[in-house]
């Protein structure tokens, strides 16, 4: 099967423009209000040491010019005095060593700013990913922007660095330019000539590599992913049992060289645009010093002015290569600024009215009324008008096939969803008429894909309600609620056992001991509504019989939701649900559901079969 091609940048819906990199920098100004807060002292404190930084170039240069028409003078005088000669050199070695000083406090107040502010914007990254829905978060398009927004810190910490570095610079070339224009103004053209070319070509290249990076976003997460999977000890045990190792190396292999040939083809293409204008502003400098030699032959100006005028060209121009280099990086990082900026302000639709306040105590329960849901970019519908009443205290289990809207139906509830038709009442008013954090709250959930935390065990347990990370009391009745009072036992530090292996340390748990350590999460917190979607898949039938038995004598009074494919398990609830299609298909108690010759009586009896 032959290779696909690997994607051009030249795509018009990636390309960006030199343009689009110059509208980037409106974005630099509020980059430096967040990079402030990080931190005002060190920031004012690194501001002004550029400040002062930036004017010992054109010190150095005009005492040195001094110190060489003074030693002139001297040896021309028949009564020598060195008085003012050695002065020079004080002040020209106190200058030398002020700036590298003040060097040295900038690179350090640089890497300290740099890190806060990493630290600080990594957080506001974090909390901004909690507040967007999960229908954003499952969009590719969406998680590409969030990965650009999270990968790019290094990009915003150096963009501070060059950012700062700059406003130096500038400072620093309008002080050299004063002295070339005092002596000799035609510098500044022949100077000009020698590095805009330069400057023009950078700017170009700068906004393809940035495009390249974007259009590559979700090739690169691949990329990342197969290295994940390919080094890892968590897909190890397939990977050699399957032999999947030439596989995903082959894979990695065909995809980071689609990657390499055109990052080597803009490399190559900038690197031979560069050199040609390159050799053009080494052409202008050595016309710009064979013109001061001949200034200095014809007497027009001094050999310290020679000096002067020559060092400062010669700095002015490596500050500008400088200066215009970091502009190109300035702006291609504040493209990928702007990919920040666009993730932290992206915003969740909410409605402004007033928010109903949960009631005290659930006495009717959950209402679902014509429920039709689709996921976003899919026109197959996975709950196609979905009505049943959950009573309050009522425990009731959903049954289906696999792909029958069970935890579809669940994410509805938790509003992790908005449904596309029909409604959701609790205590008969609409759910999104609730405060969504404060609706939440009330719920005590444990999902099948539960998230391992390579944390201690207490805080693994606390996540249910982390607020009570440091309460030993409600964790340890949590712990033995879920029977996980047994894995803490074992553990050699109990709750402080660090799990996972993927620190010193760490302790791997078995599937049934990580199920319940989830389930303890459920108990963390006194919920009015408990929802258990297949939390017990990994116990044997026995241990999982004994979890629900227990988990029904525990939450008497509670409206509880339970999804579990054994029906030993079921049968416990108080009612059951039964969904194929996305459609209700029967409801009832287990008694009655049997006297029915449909799907729930016949996957029962199928079950049953397979214990005889």
């Amino acid at each position: 099967m032959p290779r696909p091609q690997p994607k051009s940048i030249t795509d018009k819906e990636k390309k960006t423009s030199v343009k689009d990199s110059f509208k980037a920098l409106k974005t630099i100004p509020r980059f430096f209000r967040e990079i402030y807060r990080s931190s005002p002292k060190l920031f004012l404190l690194n501001a002004f040491s550029r400040l002062i930084n930036a004017f010992t170039p054109v010190v150095i240069l005009w005492v040195g010019k001094m110190i060489i028409d003074e030693i002139i003078l001297q040896v021309s005088l028949p009564n020598k005095d060195f008085t003012t000669l050695w002065n020079y050199v004080i002040i020209e070695f106190s200058v030398a060593v002020l700036s590298d000083l003040l060097g040295r406090l900038i690179n350090l107040t640089d890497g300290l700013l740099g890190d806060l502010y990493s630290n600080m914007s990594s957080e506001k990254i974090i909390r901004k990913t909690a507040e967007l829905t999960i229908a954003q978060l499952e969009d590719p398009e969406f998680y590409d922007k969030l990965e650009r927004a999270r990968t790019q810190t290094n990009s915003r910490v150096d963009l501070m660095s060059n950012a700062l570095g700059q406003a130096e610079s500038l400072i620093s070339m309008i002080s050299l330019i004063a002295g070339l224009v005092y002596f000799e103004p035609i510098l500044i053209l022949i100077l000009i000539v020698s590095i805009i070319p330069s400057f023009i070509n950078e700017a170009k290249f700068s906004s393809t590599r940035y495009s390249l990076a974007r259009s590559w976003t979700a090739e690169r997460r691949e990329l990342d992913y197969l290295r994940f999977i390919g080094a890892n000890n968590q897909t190890a045990k397939e990977i050699k049992l399957f032999g999947l190792t030439d596989f995903i190396a082959e894979r990695f292999k065909n995809l980071s060289t689609d990657y390499y040939l055109i990052n080597k083809k803009l490399s190559l293409k900038q690197s031979f645009y560069g050199s040609l204008f390159n050799i053009l502003g080494v052409l202008s400098y050595y016309g710009a010093y064979v013109y001061i030699i001949l200034r200095v032959l014809t007497g027009f100006i001094t050999i310290g002015e020679l000096t002067f005028l020559s060092g400062s060209f010669n700095r002015l121009r490596a500050n500008l290569q400088g200066f215009f280099s970091r502009f190109t990086r300035i702006s291609e990082s504040a493209l990928y600024l702007k990919d920040y900026f666009d993730f932290i302000d992206l915003t969740v639709e909410q409605t402004s009215e007033a928010k109903t306040p949960m009631p005290k105590t659930i006495t009717q329960g959950f209402q679902v009324n014509d429920l039709h849901f689709a996921y976003a970019g899919s026109e197959t519908e996975v709950l196609k008008g979905v009505t049943f009443k959950l009573d309050a205290g009522e425990k009731m289990a959903f049954v289906g096939q696999n792909g029958a809207g069970k935890t579809t139906l669940i994410k509805l509830f938790l509003r992790f969803y908005e449904p596309t038709q029909g409604e959701i009442l609790l205590d008969g008013i609409n759910i999104d008429k609730f405060d969504v954090d404060a609706y939440r709250k009330r719920f005590g959930v444990i999902f099948q894909d539960f998230f391992k935390y390579e944390f201690t065990l207490r805080e693994n347990i606390a996540v249910g309600n982390i607020d009570e990370v440091q309460n030993d009391e409600v964790i340890s009745y949590a712990a033995s609620k879920s029977l996980a009072e047994q894995v803490v036992n074992e553990m050699a530090y109990g709750l402080e056992q660090r799990l996972g292996r993927r620190f010193y340390k760490g302790t791997e748990l078995s599937g049934g001991q990580w199920q319940k350590v989830a389930l303890a999460r459920a108990y963390m917190k006194d919920a009015d509504i408990m929802v258990l979607d297949e939390p017990t898949s990994a116990l044997d039938a026995q241990a999982e019989f004994d979890v629900f038995e227990r988990f029904i004598a525990l939450t008497k009074g509670k409206t509880s939701i339970i999804i579990s494919h054994r029906f030993s398990t079921v049968r416990m609830a108080d009612r059951i649900l039964v969904l194929q299609n996305g459609q209700v298909l029967e409801l009832g108690t287990h008694e009655q559901l049997m006297k029915n010759p449909k799907l729930y009586a016949d996957l029962f009896k199928l079950q049953a079969a397979g214990y005889q």
